[in-house]
């Protein structure tokens, strides 16, 4: 059963169609009984009103539902729930009304060969190099010009890079493919790569706001990829080396982060745009303090630990404090909390371990140094330095320390 605006035109020519028989679009008892019967094989809370669900979606039919069904899975699976909730299906609603098309991103939707086509041409294009600079450089000066050249690079840089994942996801081995988790990463990329690749290049700061408003759902559509996509390799650990699933999640989460940072990136300038004195060059700080980092990272571990462990180490900062230097906070923090995590739980287990509890917890030490500023050199690097007293990694973990699948926690 199919909707007439889907169908191909070539099919209605004589002979194509042996029985054609036209149904009109179910009411809202109809789609509520057509969501329940996607949802039976599906785990769901009990006592979901589906016809509350079916009523804002007028002029769908049972294809299309079975897409709500399908995303509202995907919501729980994201959100680590077994089962999916009342509110899944309202979100998932919600989020297809809100992108202005019924239940996909594309009013018509591409052949297969159109995708495979387009991919390919993107993925055959060179990547432009990546740095701050080339970040900073729309930003410097801030300008209506300098923002509509962000969005064209935006446009162009992100759908060549969701490219080369899309097809790193499609050449994985098929049982691989075919896992739940796996799968819908793959399904995603591919639509999200089809809207930018496609997409009406800006010619406006009013139509560059419409481009910026859909990145920041795409951004937010994709904020669990790397979970998910982990989540999945899991599941087909056996049927993948533990390299082989690095090397694929080492690449994946590259071309993540490369295209979370252009896409937030413009979409802080497009804000920003709009302030007399932007306080950053987009996403990313010009005066970066690491020694203010590293406080409020370890203000926060500092008070999760005791939560969770009953005592904490204190941190304990040495070297340039007052160092600044051109970074993006949000990557620095996100290592720095990586980092520290293990290191707090270290330094308590290991105190715990060895002194049954008694004695006071030696400090994370934290040393921050910048390069020595030699004639002629131009240094571009600094320092930082976590030390703790946690008992280090025991020989047999040292080859593991990196894979995707070890941990010591637990």
């Amino acid at each position: 059963c199919f909707s007439p605006d889907t169908l191909d035109p070539a099919l209605f020519q004589p002979r194509r169609l042996d029985r054609r028989v036209e149904f009109s679009l179910p009411d809202n008892e109809g789609r509520a009984h057509i969501l329940r019967i996607h949802a039976r094989s599906m785990s769901i809370e009990r006592d979901i009103r589906f016809d509350l669900i079916a009523h804002p979606c007028p002029n769908t039919t049972g294809a299309e539902l079975r897409s709500v069904a399908t995303e509202a899975g995907m919501f729980a699976i994201c959100a680590r729930r077994k089962v999916a909730s009342e509110r899944d299906f309202l979100n998932t609603v919600e989020k297809v009304v809100r992108q202005g098309t019924k239940f996909s991103l594309f009013l018509n939707t591409p052949s297969p060969r159109e995708v495979t086509e387009l991919l390919g041409s993107y993925a055959s294009s060179p990547h432009r190099p990546l740095n701050l600079s080339a970040l900073l450089s729309f930003g410097r000066p801030l300008t209506p010009d300098s923002v509509l050249a962000s969005v064209a690079y935006a446009l162009e840089e992100i759908p060549r890079r969701l490219s080369t994942l899309v097809q790193l996801l499609e050449v994985l081995p098929f049982i691989v493919g075919t896992n739940p988790y796996v799968a819908s990463t793959l399904a995603a990329h591919r639509e999200s790569f089809m809207w930018l690749a496609t997409y009406p290049m800006p010619k406006t700061l009013e139509e560059n706001a419409k481009c910026a408003e859909t990145l920041e759902d795409l951004v937010e559509k994709h904020a669990n990829d790397i979970p998910t996509l982990t989540k999945g390799f899991q599941e087909c650990s056996k049927y993948m080396t533990s390299s082989q699933m690095s090397e694929f999640l080492d690449g994946a989460i590259r071309s993540c982060i490369l295209v979370r940072l252009i896409a937030e990136q413009h979409i802080s300038l497009s804000r920003a745009i709009q302030c007399s004195k932007p306080p950053n060059v987009g996403v990313v700080n010009t005066q970066c303090s690491p020694a203010e980092m590293v406080r409020m990272c370890g203000s926060f571990f500092s008070e999760l630990c005791e939560v969770t462990l009953g005592l904490s180490p204190i941190v304990t900062i040495e070297g340039d404090r007052e160092a600044t230097f051109i970074y993006v906070p949000v990557h620095l923090e996100y290592i720095l909390t990586e980092i520290l995590k293990n290191a707090f739980r270290a330094t308590v287990e290991h105190h715990n371990n060895k002194n049954k509890g008694s004695g006071l917890l030696l400090p994370v030490l934290i040393t921050l140094s910048a390069p020595p500023r030699l004639p002629g050199s131009s240094s571009n690097y600094f320092l930082i330095h976590v030390w703790d007293q946690g008992g280090g990694v025991t020989p047999a973990n040292v080859l593991q320390i990196f894979s995707y699948a070890f941990t010591t926690a637990g």
